[in-house]
């Protein structure tokens, strides 16, 4: 249903980002929490505010974690839709955010099979760096997919050499541009964020833009 952002009747279809992330997640989710929830919205997104849509407006959060985006974007005027397919990640986002109006559903990329409609904001906040190589091409038309006609799709990239104890790949920018230039998606803007907000030195950050080409 394009009001809430859910087709009740359709599966939700594990993919191997899902299945290769969820231990970690699953066992640290109480604590990601926390970590995640000291960093505000506006410091982490800064670079992109001035690019967000009015409200109200549809917005879509793709791993939406423990929910400090969807809540601040929820508190912003937008109607929220939260895919996330860890549901221990799931259940401490409605503890932490209850009165938040987010909908939230258990989905993942590169399907994300139970979203219906379009969106006027679609946010991948360190998300992407999960995906297999294999699995990005349908990932990036899917997000096109789900774009309205102004829509925006903002991709948040973990830099650095990935962790040891999760799926996680160092994806460029230049990467993601190229991918989304074959989805009929083009450049707004490149954020070169720099250091990390949880003070970690081996990571640092880039945020990409996009919308979708003139038809």
């Amino acid at each position: 249903m394009v009001g809430t952002g859910e087709n009740p009747s359709g599966p939700s279809t594990p993919s191997a980002f899902a299945a290769g992330i969820q231990p970690y997640y699953t066992l640290n989710a109480a604590a990601l929490g926390q970590r995640y929830g000291s960093v505000s919205f506006e410091d982490v997104h800064g670079g992109v505010l001035d690019l967000l849509p009015q409200a109200p407006a549809r917005v879509l959060d793709v791993g939406a974690g423990t929910g400090r985006d969807a809540a601040a974007l929820a508190r912003r005027g937008y109607e929220v839709v939260a895919a996330e397919p860890v549901s221990e990640l799931r259940q401490v986002a409605q503890r932490l955010h209850p009165d938040a109006g987010i909908r939230w559903m258990a989905d993942a990329l590169p399907a994300l099979s139970r979203l219906e409609g379009t969106f006027d904001l679609v946010l991948l906040s360190a998300v992407w760096m999960h995906l297999p190589p294999t699995e990005r091409e349908q990932a990036m038309e899917r997000l096109a997919g789900l774009l309205s006609a102004s829509g925006l799709l903002v991709v948040s990239l973990r830099r650095g050499d990935p962790p040891t104890d999760r799926v996680m790949f160092d994806v460029p920018a230049e990467e993601i541009l190229r991918e989304a230039a074959q989805a009929g998606l083009r450049a707004v803007r490149v954020v070169e964020e720099g250091t990390d907000q949880l003070g970690r030195a081996e990571v640092w950050w880039q945020t990409v833009v996009l919308h979708k080409e003139d038809a």
